[in-house]
C-alpha cells in the first residue's frame, strides 16, 4: 500500500506536468495564432482574443486594481496587437510572451498618465517576482508563480503597490516616492514590511 507522502508527491507531479503543458499549448497556439493575425485573419485575432483575454486582464490588474481602467486598458492592448502584429519577432520570445509585456507596459503608461488627475483612485497590483517576458516553460516556473500570486493575495494594497513599482516596473526606492507622492521612507517600510510578509506566507527563510 502506497505511502502518504507517496501519494501526495505523485499528485504534485501531475499538478506540474499539468501546469507546463497548459503554459506550453497557450505558447504555442498563440505564436500560431498572431502569424495569421499579423496577415489581417480576423477569425485568428477573435481566438487569440478567447486565448490570451484572461491572462492579459489579470496582468494589468495586478497593476491596476481598478477593474474598469483594467479593462479598458486590456481593450488598448489587443487593439495594439491587431495593429502590431507584423512587427513580431518569433526569435526574440514568445507570442504570449510579448502580448503580457504589452500588457504591463500599457498599465504602467496608464499609472503615470493617472498621477497627475487626482481625481482618480489609482492603487496598484502585482503579479509574481518573477519577470513575464515569455510564457512559462516548465513546471517549476508554472508552479512558482502560482504560490507567488497567492502570497501576492495576503498584502496589504499599499505593500503590493510598491512591490509592483520595485520588481514588476524596475523602478528605484526614490522613483516610486515621486511616482506615488510619499516620503521615500514610508516606500521603504512597505516594501520591507511586504517582502517579509511575502517569505512567510512563501515559507522562504529571511
Amino acid at each position: 500500500m502506497p505511502q502518504n507522502s507517496d501519494m501526495l508527491g505523485d499528485v504534485q507531479m501531475s499538478s506540474n506536468g499539468s501546469a507546463a503543458n497548459s503554459a506550453v499549448a497557450i505558447g504555442a497556439r498563440s505564436g500560431e495564432l498572431l502569424a495569421r493575425v499579423a496577415e489581417g485573419d480576423q477569425s485568428a485575432f477573435a481566438e487569440l482574443y478567447d486565448l490570451m483575454a484572461s491572462r492579459v486582464l489579470g496582468s494589468i490588474r495586478r497593476l491596476l486594481l481598478d477593474s474598469a481602467q483594467s479593462e479598458e486598458v486590456a481593450q488598448e492592448v489587443f487593439l495594439e496587437v491587431w495593429q502590431s502584429a507584423p512587427t513580431f519577432d518569433a526569435q526574440r520570445g514568445s507570442a504570449a510572451g510579448w502580448i503580457i509585456t504589452m500588457a504591463k507596459r500599457r498599465a504602467i503608461d496608464r499609472i503615470r498618465a493617472s498621477q497627475s488627475a487626482h481625481d482618480r483612485d489609482i492603487r496598484i497590483g502585482t503579479r509574481d517576482l518573477q519577470p513575464v517576458d515569455d510564457v512559462a516553460e516548465t513546471a517549476e516556473i508554472a508552479v512558482e508563480r502560482e504560490r507567488a500570486d497567492r502570497a501576492m493575495q495576503s498584502l496589504s494594497d499599499v505593500q503590493r503597490q510598491v512591490i509592483a513599482l520595485a520588481y514588476d516596473g524596475g523602478y528605484s526606492h526614490s522613483e516610486i516616492s515621486e511616482l506615488l507622492q510619499v516620503p521615500i521612507g514610508t516606500v521603504k517600510t512597505r516594501l520591507r514590511d511586504g517582502m517579509i510578509r511575502l517569505r512567510t506566507e512563501m515559507g522562504v527563510s529571511a
